[in-house]
């Protein structure tokens, strides 16, 4: 332990853990849009595309942090209005397009860069494509400090126009917001997101920064500003944990934080407290057995008073384990709702009254489908069935006076009235 935090002490592992701190920040926060416009695929692409603006920029200028930034944008932007372009002015489709696009451009920076290794010159591609956070300089740390805070400010400033073209693009034209302005806004910050990235994680692996924190936010958040925050959190968070665990594993730092980001997204679809699959379960296995419980309380009251209902005759009627029904009468008795009446269950007053509302729901509905949707009435008992758990009291409300508040059912049943 000693040695692992004497590690951390070092000037490279801090200077990297800033970087990356700064990079998970910027490319979560960014990543909202990018993944709520379905522009997940341009990240992508533009993250590969830079690397003709990479070479370019050594032929002329030489190893410059700042000269690799402006041509990398430059090549960035270019990639974004020829896509552009080409998606509103050629008839191909527009994932083809971002294929088309940037592959040829990252052909062309492989080629380039390719060339200049075997002359020799000192310009490793696996850096660009990988990332070498270990290597940052003082310089790196600077640019994307600037750009992370130029991000954000952009975020916080144009944040109704993004929100507004993110959502309605229709009713932003309304409004005389220029959305092609605003597009290619976008596609600046996200252009210097990702050549701001690559010292920590690459062209490769920045997608992941992009996507993957964004993805798990939505998951558990569906307000856009808390979205946001949880995004640029939980960036930061893949960042500076994938980042340990590379030192304390001895592994490369930017596949570490994918994978991290990537478990954090596991978690949330595994968790989330609106849309995790264990909320899912628990929700299926709570209207199972609201179900059970009201198909119970209707099978109750149908049943003759002179000859109160039995286990067995609930299993027979409702096809269910014994062991279910038990349960579920064992419940509607802790609710009040039914009691014991020697070896038969018998309706409470508050019971009775739920029952009621079972029976009328499933009676309305099965009317509704004969007089308003012309199904035969033969048809028409399997849905109700179903149905009566999921009406509202304002829908019943509203098909009983559309159908003029009916007195019998289409089976010559009488339909309860409300209580």
């Amino acid at each position: 332990m000693q040695e692992f935090l004497h590690i951390l002490s070092e000037p490279w592992a801090i200077r990297a853990m800033l970087v990356s701190s700064l990079v998970g920040i910027m490319c979560g926060t960014l990543g909202c849009f990018l993944v709520l416009r379905n522009m997940s695929l341009i990240g992508d692409a533009l993250s590969h595309a830079i690397l003709p603006g990479i070479y370019f920029s050594f032929v002329f200028f030489g190893y410059s942090t700042l000269g690799f930034f402006f041509g990398a944008t430059v090549a960035g932007m270019l990639t974004a209005v020829g896509i552009t372009w080409v998606q509103d002015h050629v008839k191909t489709k527009n994932d083809a397009a971002i294929g088309i696009i940037f592959t040829a451009m990252f052909s062309i920076g492989v080629i380039g860069i390719s060339a200049l290794a075997r002359t020799g010159a000192h310009l490793d591609l696996k850096d660009f494509l990988f990332g070498n956070v270990l290597g940052i300089s003082d310089s790196d740390i600077i640019l994307t400090s600037i750009i992370t805070v130029y991000t954000l400010i952009s975020i916080v400033v144009f944040y109704r126009y993004l929100f507004v073209t993110t959502f309605q693009p229709t009713i932003a034209t309304a409004m005389g917001f220029s959305t092609k302005t605003i597009h290619y806004f976008f596609m600046l910050l996200l252009s210097v997101a990702v050549v701001s990235s690559l010292g920590a994680v690459g062209v490769i692996l920045v997608v992941a920064m992009l996507i993957t924190p964004a993805a798990t936010a939505l998951l558990l958040s569906d307000n856009l500003k808390k979205v946001l925050i949880i995004s640029g959190l939980i960036g930061l968070l893949s960042a500076l944990v994938g980042f340990l665990v590379s030192v304390r594993f001895e592994t490369t730092p930017g596949p570490a934080m994918t994978l991290v980001a990537t478990s954090f997204y596991l978690i949330a679809v595994a968790f989330s407290p609106s849309k995790g699959l264990v909320f899912k379960y628990l929700q299926r296995r709570k209207q199972k057995s609201k179900i059970i419980k009201e198909d119970i309380l209707r099978q109750v009251i149908k049943a003759n008073e002179d000859y109160p209902i039995t286990i067995e005759h609930l299993r027979e009627k409702l096809g269910l384990q014994e062991t279910a029904i038990q349960k579920g009468i064992q419940n509607l008795k802790t609710l009040g709702l039914l009691k014991s009446k020697g070896m038969s269950v018998v309706l409470s007053d508050t019971g009775r009254k739920k029952a009621n509302d079972l029976v009328r729901a499933h009676r309305l509905w099965e009317t509704y489908q004969v007089d308003k949707m012309g199904i035969d009435a033969v048809q028409i008992h399997d849905e109700a069935d179903y149905l009566e758990h999921h009406l509202s009291e304002e829908l019943l409300e509203e098909i009983a006076q559309d159908l003029g508040f009916p007195e019998n059912d289409p089976h010559g049943s009488p339909i309860p009235p409300k209580e």
